[in-house]
C-alpha cells in the first residue's frame, strides 16, 4: 500500500524561520526592561536561552504553551500573570522579522514537497504556529522551479507554495497541542484520508510523538543535531535533509534512506 497523504510542519521543516531568535530576544527585552526587578530571582541570563532550551521547551508547541515553558524554566515569578504578555511581544516580533524577510525556505524540503505531490500525493500543512501561512504565502514555486531547472505541471505562474496545499490546518486553536495527535488527525481528514493513509514530517520531539499518537508513519528531520532525540520520539526514519529520503519508498508505503 501506497502513501496518499504527506502532511508537513513548517517552522523547522519547510522554513529556517526567526522563531527561536524571536523567543530569545522577545525575553531578554522584558527581563532586561519592565520585569527587570525579577531578575535576581530568576535562572536567566543573557545566552541563557540556548537553541536546546528552544528545541526542547518550545519548538513545535503553541505560542502560549510554549511561553509557559520557557518563564517555567528560567523560573520567572508570576507566570500566569506574565505569559500573555510575552506571548503577545513575541508574536509582534516575529511578524516584523518575517515582513523583513528574515527567513528562507530549505531547498531540499521545496524539492521533496514538490516530489511527492508529483507522486500524486497530497500534501497538508500542519504548524502549531498561527505565522505558518505568512512564511508560506511569501514562497514563490514558480520562481524556485526555474533556479532549479524544474517543470510541474501543477506549479502555475507566481504560484505560492501555500497555494500546493490541499488543506491547511496550521495555527488552529485545537484543544490539545503537539504531543496530542489532533492536528495531524484534523490534517489527514481535510484531506480526504485516513492516518494509515499519510505519514508526517517533522524536526520537533513534541511532533513525532504527535504523529505517532495518530498512528501515523513519523519522518524525523534533525536540522538541529537532535538525530537522536527524535528516533527516541518515536520517528520511523530520521535524516538530516530530505534530500536524503528514498521517492520509491514511499510508493510502497515506506520511509527508508536512499542508498549511497
Amino acid at each position: 500500500m501506497s502513501f496518499r497523504g504527506a502532511i508537513f510542519d513548517i517552522d523547522g521543516v519547510v522554513v529556517e524561520s526567526p522563531h527561536e531568535r524571536a523567543w530569545r530576544e522577545t525575553l531578554e527585552q522584558l527581563l532586561l526592561g519592565e520585569w527587570s526587578d525579577v531578575r535576581d530571582q530568576i535562572t536567566w541570563s543573557a545566552g541563557a536561552f540556548t537553541t536546546d532550551v528552544y528545541k526542547n521547551l518550545v519548538s513545535g508547541k503553541p505560542r502560549m504553551d510554549g511561553a509557559r515553558a520557557a518563564l517555567e524554566h528560567f523560573r520567572v515569578p508570576d507566570v500566569a500573570e506574565r505569559v500573555g504578555r510575552y506571548a503577545d511581544l513575541k508574536q509582534k516580533q516575529i511578524v516584523d522579522l518575517i515582513g523583513q524577510g528574515e527567513f528562507r525556505a530549505f531547498p531540499d524540503a521545496l524539492r521533496f514537497i514538490l516530489d511527492v505531490r508529483q507522486m500524486g500525493l497530497s500534501v497538508a500543512a500542519a504548524s502549531s504556529s498561527k505565522n505558518a501561512g505568512m512564511f508560506l504565502e511569501r514562497i514563490d514555486l514558480d520562481e524556485f522551479c526555474r533556479a532549479e531547472g524544474r517543470s510541474h505541471a501543477f506549479v502555475s505562474t507566481r504560484m505560492s507554495l501555500l497555494d500546493l496545499f490541499a488543506a491547511d490546518v496550521c495555527g488552529r486553536d485545537f484543544a490539545q497541542g503537539k504531543p496530542h495527535p489532533e492536528i495531524f488527525l484534523t490534517a489527514a481528514e481535510e484531506l480526504g484520508l485516513s492516518p494509515d493513509d499519510c505519514f508526517v514530517i517533522e524536526d520537533a520531539v513534541s511532533g513525532v510523538q504527535a504523529a505517532k499518537a495518530g498512528k501515523m508513519v513519523g519522518l524525523g528531520v534533525a536540522r538541529l543535531d537532535d538525530e537522536a532525540e527524535l528516533l527516541e520520539a518515536g520517528a520511523d526514519l530520521v535524516v538530516t535533509s530530505l534530500d536524503d529520503v528514498d521517492r520509491p519508498s514511499l510508493g510502497r508505503g515506506e520511509v527508508a534512506r536512499r542508498s549511497g
